[in-house]
């Protein structure tokens, strides 16, 4: 539970606070990396917000024994990558950078459909975890197409960024508390009877 809550608070809180030491910075516009590179105000402010999300990842994808491993690896895949995210920043190693966040926002996006479970309720449900990774990647793709500048002029790059960032740091922590109030209904009710 603690790790589920880090990852968006780390993720989040990192970048306001990164962003906060730089009064000129445009969070509409430019993206969390901007905020880790050496120009940057505080950049270790923003890199030590990407490593303990990436770090709270992996420690979640670890604990979450009722999601099936294929969707633990890819969770734990997306904490390792965000880690190297913030190894790499992106302005003297932006080869690494890039290919470490798209391995994470991959990742990080798809994992909620591979914790499908056919007779599952709540989060696990198909059609639950399924609708997550199409949410998930449908931010990914408006951030991709804001990036590369296919739509627009690429104003909201920051902006769509941290929409599918944010929403992808959340999501465990929403699998865990649904499995953590279903655990302790189902523990409930097996000491009623």
């Amino acid at each position: 539970m603690v790790s589920a809550v880090v990852a968006p608070v780390a993720m989040i809180g990192g970048w306001t606070l990164a962003q906060a030491q730089q009064p000129s910075f445009d969070p509409v516009r430019q993206t969390i990396s901007d905020l880790a590179t050496q120009a940057s105000t505080a950049p270790w402010i923003m890199g030590t917000g990407l490593a303990l999300t990436g770090v709270a990842h992996l420690v979640t994808a670890a604990g979450l024994r009722p999601v099936p491993r294929p969707a633990r690896v890819l969770h734990a895949l997306g904490g390792l990558a965000t880690v190297a995210v913030a190894a790499f920043p992106s302005d003297t190693h932006p080869g690494a950078h890039v290919v470490a966040a798209s391995i994470g926002f991959g990742a990080l996006a798809t994992w909620p459909a591979w914790a499908r479970r056919r007779r599952a309720t709540g989060v696990l449900r198909p059609a639950v975890a399924t609708t997550a990774s199409v949410v998930l990647l449908a931010l990914l793709v408006v951030f991709l197409l804001e990036l590369w500048q296919v739509t627009s002029d690429g104003s909201a790059t920051g902006l769509t960024e941290r929409l599918v960032a944010g929403a992808q740091a959340l999501w465990p922590l929403v699998v865990t508390l649904a499995l953590v109030v279903s655990a302790r209904r189902q523990h409930g009710e097996t000491v009623d009877h």
